[in-house]
Formats: C-alpha cells, structure tokens, sequence
C-alpha cells in the first residue's frame, strides 16, 4: 500500500478518491493502480531519479501517474497538452526521459517527436499510450494492459520523487524547474508532511474535503492544489477542459468543498445566463482560490458578491510555491493587494541600489522560503543564478511594492511574459518563430488588454521591402506560426509598423508600444 494512499484506504476503501469523465474510481482501486504502476515501471528497468514525462489530461490516469512518480523515486515532468511534437522533442531530450506515457489524443504528436530525435527511443525503457478505444501502435505499448498485467504487491523500498514543471524562458525555449518538490529521496511519507503544511493555505475543511481541478494538471499550482489536497485525504474531481456551466454542475453533484480557478474562468463563470447561476446551489463550497494571472477589480467584487467571503486570492509561481496570500475581507479594504506573505516566505522589494524600498516605493520582488527551500533551473545553471541575490532570496521576476501595513501590491513584470487565460507565454519564442518568416525583417511582440483573457498577444513587425501587408500575409504568418508553436501562444493581432523603435544600443523598446494600449487600464501587469 503507497504510504500516500494509507489512511484513506485503510478507513474508507471503497469511498471515491478521483471523479473524472469515465466515472469515479475508490481509494483502494486507486492504491492497487499506483502499486502495479510502480512495480511495473521498476520492472522495466527505471530507477530512482530516472525521468517519467507524461502528456495526460485531466483524468484518473494523470493521478496514477503522479502517485506512482511520488512513491517509486522518479521525476515527474508534466507537459503541456498543446505543445507541437518539436516542443515536446526538446522536453523529453532536456529531460532526459526513461519513460513516456501519452493520452491518446496525443499519441501522434509524440509519436512524431520520438521519431525526429534518435536518441529519445533508444533511452526511452517504457512508451505506453492511455487505450481509448482506439488501436495502439507505433513506440507505444497499452498503458491498461501494461498496469493489470503488472505486480500488485505494495512496492518494497519506497522512495519519494516529485515532479518537475518545465516554464517558458525568456530565451524561447522551456526550462524545467526544480523545486523542493522535486527533491528524490527518503521516505514518500515526506511528501504527506509537506502536504498538511499547506493545508491551510489550501483552506481545506476539516471533514469530508473535495477538491475541484478545472485547469490543466500540467500547470504547477494545479498540480499542488490536486496532489496537497489529496495528501491531505481530499477527493479529487477532475474537468478535462474548462466549461464554466458544466463547472457549477460538478460542484454541486460532488459536493465539493474547494476550487482553483484563474481570472479567465471567473470571468466565464460570471458570464452564465443569470438561471443557470441561480441555479447553482454550491451548499458545501468552502474556499475558492485563484491566482496565476491579474484579476480585474471588478470580476474580483462580482465573485465576492456572488460566492461570498470565500474568494481568496494568493501570488506565487513554479519557482517559489505560495508566496503571498489575501482573503476576501482584506481585498475589500485593499482592492488590488495579492497580500501578506504565507507563513514560510519572506518578501522584500529591492530598489536599483540592491536596498530595501520604503513602503509605497516599487521595486524588484524577491522571495525566500524561511525552511531553506530553494529552486533551480534544470540544465541551466546561468539562469539559476541570475534569478537570485547573493543572501539567497530568489525572484519571479515582478515588481511591486508594499504598503503601511505589509500588503504586497504588483506593479510589473521587469520580463516580457504575457498572461493570457492563466497562462504564461513569453514572447521571445514567438518573436523568433516570426523571424523565420522571410516577410518579417524585426518583430516585437507583447501584450494588451483583454477582458476576458486578461492579455492577448500582439504582434508589431516591420515588413521587408519586397513584401506588402494583407489579407494572405497575415494568414500566412498564423500558418506559419501554428506549425511552428502550440497555438494558444500565436499572435491574435498585428501592428504592422515601418520601423520598430529601438535604442542607440540596439535594444528593443516594447515599453514605447505597449504603454499606449494600457494608458486607460487600471493595471500595466
């Protein structure tokens, strides 16, 4: 029995644990699918530290995945679902994959990855797609088959693993992030103490807790709102893809108790034909919080007075976790505020002489976890050390400040990245996708207000002299783009200009396009 699943499967065997679209699956169906799992991919020939990238919505076998991942000593690395299969090529290449297990609506896509580098298939000990009526075939075997045919005996020597989320660079290509989390060795049980740590930053009731997911588990704070509440003894009840009417219904079916959600989703939700909304009885709903993007003020109020004095919004990122937190009441009296920091984290906002900024005066924002939890970049020693100070404080890379009485407010983002719908995208990548274009002679590309997105991604490029802007140009660099990259990163605009402003030095000056687009909002962030 996984030491993760022990109280839940000792004391209620047959009460679900994971609800997802095939139905529901109990505590000690869970616990018997994450031993064959472990053993089987033991058997197999993976080891302790050796890498399992799993390209999986949001359904039981992703748990399975994760758990197994957590008590058999590998690192999980989660991949985004949209990704191209030159995405997902350089993850399981950067990663150094032993494993890979697809869902499979993205058996092609990996299928055509493995096959462009030599190297992943001749590394990879398991292939395995998630069987779905359709025939497997190709580098896969059947993930069904390869679990009911595997021992089933609670795995001997259990060790704990974690996972690794790879986030955009600046540099165009992903980097994978090491965390605590991440951290292979001792015992699984740790796992299980760092889950009750966070258990009332999750804000998890006390009896019978259900957790809601309606966002991509790929996403690090999904992943730590599911697998810390399940720590915790919290069902999970998984959405593959947001659908905010098909949301309510969930919530009020499985009575659950807590939901992540980002801006976007809020903003959908508020959207519903007013009877639907009535209809929403959320009687056992007891804490929503959201993050991962800038809320508008006014979706923030509307939230508050349609669910109540649940609504909790909380800063962080993959690098630092739970940074900063801020309830309902308290955003009331300081609308814009992400909060105080969480019990175990310091924040400070540094001014360009490296001192400390008074209150009211922003400045870069850098954190660090009072337990001596720390992050790295994977394969990239550079960027780690350019993303902390010399007394260890790490940053996200935001600028912000604080008032009177500690409330951290953000101003910017000192990087370019652009959220959109809860999702970051940087735009170094799609800038020099748009440069392979032979059109484009110097492209810069950012965001702009959305109200429903929060950001959209604009394109300003600068044509060469040959080539003229119309209809057929911009369809084709959408088409050239989607081939290139996942298309929730391509651009929704073009500003077609006949030079881009740059410095003597050369360099860029995107605050010179962007300021006039945000000059009548409410935030720059």
């Amino acid at each position: 029995m996984v030491a993760l699943l022990n109280d839940a499967a000792n004391e209620s065997p047959e009460a679900v644990a994971v609800v997802d679209a095939s139905g529901s699956t109990s505590w000690s169906a869970l616990n018997d699918r994450v031993n064959r799992l472990v053993n089987g991919l033991r058997a197999s020939g993976l080891a302790e530290g050796d890498s399992l990238v799993v390209m999986i919505g949001n359904q039981v076998e992703f748990v399975e995945c994760s758990l197994a991942a957590i008590h058999g000593g590998f690192l999980l690395v989660p991949v985004n679902w949209h990704w191209t299969a030159d995405e997902l090529a350089y993850v399981l290449t950067d990663a150094a994959a032993s494993a890979c297990i697809v869902g499979e609506q993205y058996r092609s896509v990996a299928a055509e990855a493995i096959a462009a580098v030599p190297e992943i298939a001749s590394r990879l000990s398991v292939c395995l797609c998630i069987e779905d009526g359709g025939e497997i075939d190709g580098p896969f075997g059947g993930y069904q088959e390869f679990v009911e045919a595997a021992n089933p005996t609670e795995p001997e020597g259990q060790v704990r693993g974690g996972p690794m989320f790879y986030t955009s660079g600046t540099t165009g290509r992903p980097k994978g992030v090491r965390s605590a989390l991440s951290s292979i060795g001792g015992p699984p049980e740790v796992f299980t103490l760092i889950a009750h740590s966070m258990r009332s930053v999750l804000d998890l009731p006390q009896n019978d807790p259900v957790q809601g997911i309606c966002g991509p588990l790929y996403h690090s704070a999904q992943w730590a709102f599911a697998f810390f509440a399940l720590g915790c003894g919290a069902s999970l009840v998984l959405q593959h893809r947001f659908d905010a009417a098909e949301l309510l219904q969930l919530v009020d079916e499985n009575a659950v108790t807590n939901l992540h959600l980002v801006p976007t989703q809020m903003v959908r939700l508020l959207d519903l034909n007013p009877q639907v909304r009535e209809a929403f009885r959320g009687a056992h709903l007891h804490a929503v919080l959201h993050g991962a993007a800038p809320c508008a003020p006014s979706v923030k109020r509307a939230m508050i007075e349609w669910l109540g004095p649940v609504v909790t919004e909380y800063y962080g990122g993959t690098e630092g976790g739970f940074i900063a937190i801020i309830a309902a009441a308290d955003w009331l009296d300081r609308p814009g505020s992400v909060g105080r920091p969480t019990e175990m984290m310091e924040i400070v906002a540094v001014g360009p002489d490296g001192d400390l900024c008074p209150p009211g005066v922003a400045g870069d924002l850098y954190f660090r976890n009072k337990m001596g939890s720390d992050f790295e970049y994977h394969n990239a020693p550079d960027k780690t050390v350019s993303a902390h100070r010399a007394d260890g404080f790490g940053t996200l890379g935001d600028i912000g400040y604080f008032d009177a009485d500690g409330y951290l407010f953000l101003s910017d983002r000192k990087i370019d990245m652009i959220v959109s719908g809860g999702v970051n995208i940087y735009p170094a990548e799609i800038e020099a996708t748009l440069m392979e274009h032979p059109a484009v002679a110097d492209v810069a590309v950012f965001g702009i207000p959305d109200f429903e997105m929060g950001e959209r991604t604009l394109a300003a490029i600068q044509l060469r002299e040959e080539w003229s802007w119309d209809e057929s140009l911009e369809s084709a660099l959408v088409a050239h783009c989607r081939a290139l990259i996942a298309g929730y990163k391509c651009p929704k605009e073009f500003l077609v200009l006949e030079e881009l402003p740059r410095s003597e030095a050369g360099k860029l000056l995107k605050r010179t396009l962007r300021e006039p687009y945000w000059a009548d909002e409410n935030r720059s962030i």
